[in-house]
C-alpha cells in the first residue's frame, strides 16, 4: 500500500469492528489508532483483490482459449472429412491439454495432488 494512499472505507469499518470486539463498543483500552488496525486491514484486502485478479485472467485465458478451439473450422478451408477428423482431434487434445494443465494449477494452490489424465 502507498503511504500517501488512505485505507479505502471497509478497512475502517473492519478495523473498527476487530477493536470492538476485543475492547468493547467504547474501545476503552484500545491503545492502538484505528488508522493503523484499518492500514493493515487495508493492505490484506489488496493483496486478496490482486491475487483474484490474477484468477480471474487466468479464467478469463482459460475460457478464451477453449471457446477459440471449439469454434467450427471455416467450411472453404476444411472440405475433406479427414481433414476435419485431424482438425478435431487436435483441437480435443488442445482442450484436453487445457484443462488437465487448469486441473494441475489449481490443485497446486490447494495443495492436493492433481487428478491423474
Amino acid at each position: 500500500m502507498s503511504s500517501n494512499e488512505p485505507p479505502d472505507a471497509l478497512a475502517f469499518v473492519t478495523a473498527e469492528e476487530v477493536l470492538r470486539a476485543i475492547y468493547g463498543d467504547d474501545l476503552n483500552g484500545c491503545t492502538v489508532s484505528l488508522d493503523i488496525v484499518a492500514g493493515i486491514v487495508d493492505n490484506s484486502l489488496r493483496q486478496t483483490a490482486a491475487r483474484n485478479g490474477e484468477w480471474l485472467e487466468l479464467y478469463e485465458k482459460v475460457v478464451e482459449a477453449v471457446h477459440l478451439l471449439s469454434t467450427p473450422p471455416d467450411k472453404t478451408k476444411v472440405t475433406e472429412p479427414k481433414e476435419l477428423q485431424v482438425l478435431l482431434t487436435q483441437r480435443l487434445d488442445a482442450i484436453h491439454a487445457i484443462t488437465s494443465k487448469t486441473i494441475e494449477t489449481l490443485a497446486i494452490v490447494r495443495g492436493k495432488k492433481a487428478p491423474e489424465a
